[in-house]
């Protein structure tokens, strides 16, 4: 009896779930095929690529070359003691700031109250040769005696004259006090960039126990590429841009002052120097990069941020957008100013070019 009940709900079950199970499959079909349309026609859209149009820029510069950071000659200024003797006391370490007149070290000498002691000696002998001077010159005038007396006790009287300037100039020199106490100060202001002494330490005349250098201008050594020589000159202006640790970057602007008229054969570069303002941040000896500006070129460009240029190969390139993706098109890179790349050709005012995932779009390009 069971039998026959349940047999003719077999086939109406079956046909029952024929439709749920085609819908299902036709559902599956449809998503499948719709992922895969969606990501065949924009391969790009997952990258989220961002983009920047070119800038038009004038008065392109020449270049943009690697530099030193150096003082000039005339900044480093050598402070010495007149005399030889101990430092007493010290004022100042390396790294500081100072202002001209400022005390540095406090020493002692024993030459400088000998040379009181002469002093003393020679106006003594002044006094005496002014007397004698006299009276030889009044009995000359008599006819008592000859002439030739006269002139020799004068000449006795300016040795006795030079005598005394000379012991007051060198105590003058020194500053030393009665005791041979003496002080050391700076002759600039500036910062101390050598300490050569010790508290208790000797001192020389010998000797530069304190370097003091202005800060308040710099030169630049310059390695120009032997492209780029020729048309560097004296009087172009230069500038570097100090972007680190900055809201905004700070430019420091110079000019060049002299080109090496030879070329290094083992860079095959041209040494160059330029002076340059003091700016916060600048050391001698650090690294720089420096754009030449070649007044009057007249040449034109564009501007685009630096992270859209890469290198492909020998080349500087960037990917511009055009149709449905992202073209490699190589450029002529002629300074990076900030965050920004200054490009002479390959690029023109106005195209858009990709300023992010270039590793990407690199890979891409390469398959």
């Amino acid at each position: 009896m069971r039998l026959r009940l349940l047999l003719p709900l077999t086939p109406l079950a079956a046909f029952a779930l024929l439709p749920a199970c085609s819908d299902a499959f036709t559902s599956g079909q449809g998503d499948e095929d719709g992922t895969s349309t969606g990501e065949a026609s924009d391969p790009l859209a997952a990258l989220a690529i961002q983009t920047a149009a070119a800038e038009r820029e004038e008065e392109l510069p020449l270049g943009t070359v690697p530099g030193v950071i150096s003082l000039p000659p005339e900044a480093r200024v050598a402070v010495t003691s007149t005399f030889q003797g101990a430092v007493m006391r010290l004022f100042v370490i390396e790294g500081q700031e100072v202002r001209r007149g400022q005390a540095l070290a406090l020493v002692r000498a024993a030459e400088p109250v000998q040379i009181r002691g002469d002093l003393a000696r020679s106006q003594a002998e002044l006094g005496l040769a002014l007397a004698r001077a006299a009276r030889v010159q009044q009995l000359t005038d008599e006819g008592v005696i000859a002439a030739a007396r006269a002139d020799e006790a004068q000449a006795l009287l300016q040795q006795a004259r030079a005598s005394v300037a000379e012991n007051r100039r060198l105590i003058s020199l020194s500053g030393a006090s009665a005791d041979g106490t003496m002080t050391l100060a700076a002759p600039i202001s500036g910062r101390v960039q050598h300490v050569g002494v010790e508290t208790g330490g000797p001192i020389d005349a010998m000797s530069a126990p304190f370097v003091i250098e202005n800060a308040s201008a710099y030169r630049i050594d310059l390695q120009l590429p032997e492209r780029m020589a020729r048309s560097v000159r004296p009087g172009m202006a230069v500038e570097i841009t100090l972007p680190k640790g900055r809201a905004e970057p700070l430019v420091v602007g110079g000019s060049i002052l002299s080109v090496s008229p030879s070329i290094d054969p083992t860079t095959r570069s041209v040494m160059a120097k330029a002076s340059i303002g003091a700016a916060p941040g600048l050391v001698p000896g650090q690294n720089v990069m420096v754009t030449i500006r070649g007044s009057g070129q007249g040449r034109n460009g564009v501007s685009v941020p630096a992270s859209a240029v890469t290198r492909i190969g020998d080349a500087d390139q960037v990917f511009v957008q055009g149709g449905q993706g992202y073209a490699p098109r190589p450029v002529i890179v002629v300074a990076e100013a900030g965050d920004r790349a200054v490009i002479s050709a390959g690029l023109a005012p106005g195209e858009v070019v990709a300023i992010s995932a270039i590793a990407e779009l690199k890979a891409m390009a390469a398959e």
